[in-house]
């Protein structure tokens, strides 16, 4: 059996062009994204979402897009409650069904957890042993400010 737990609550990647991007730093993995600014309206259209995944196995960012899933073509079509959403899943990963370009980054860690993202038109996956969130606001970046204006984690 597989379960899905939401990690995303009051925030989201932008539904139409997220751009997400990985950055490897040490074990760490950082997978950047504009916000949603539509159904969140804290968030402007140049905020950016900065998601840490510690102490990173491995990851893969891989082409799938909503209509894919929504026709069954994902392997976690009609498993994953929603499209778009940003999950941490145990149980059965399905993994035998899962591509194979998974980037290795470190050792396999006994208090792994796996996460998954899917975005517009692509889907995002790790093992790591936990995860961090935070906002870096348009205006931060133009002025090089390096205070991040909200932080979550996972811990």
């Amino acid at each position: 059996m597989t379960t899905f737990r939401k990690l995303n609550e009051g925030w989201n990647a932008e539904p139409n062009a997220p751009d997400p991007r990985v950055k490897v730093e040490g074990q760490d993995i950082v997978v950047s994204f504009l916000m949603n600014p539509f159904r969140f309206p804290q968030s402007s259209p140049e905020d950016v979402g900065r998601l840490r995944f510690v102490s990173c196995q491995r990851y893969r960012l891989g082409a799938t897009n909503d209509e894919g899933w929504y026709r069954g073509q994902c392997r976690f079509s009609k498993v994953a409650p929603e499209w778009g959403e940003f999950y941490e899943v145990e149980g059965d990963l399905r993994l035998s069904e899962s591509p194979n370009d998974w980037v290795e980054v470190g050792p396999i860690q006994e208090s792994s957890r796996h996460f998954l993202f899917y975005f517009r038109d692509e889907t995002f996956e790790c093992d790591a042993s936990d995860w961090k969130f935070e906002v870096v606001r348009a205006e931060q970046a133009a002025a090089g400010n390096s205070r991040r204006a909200g932080q979550l984690t996972g811990l």
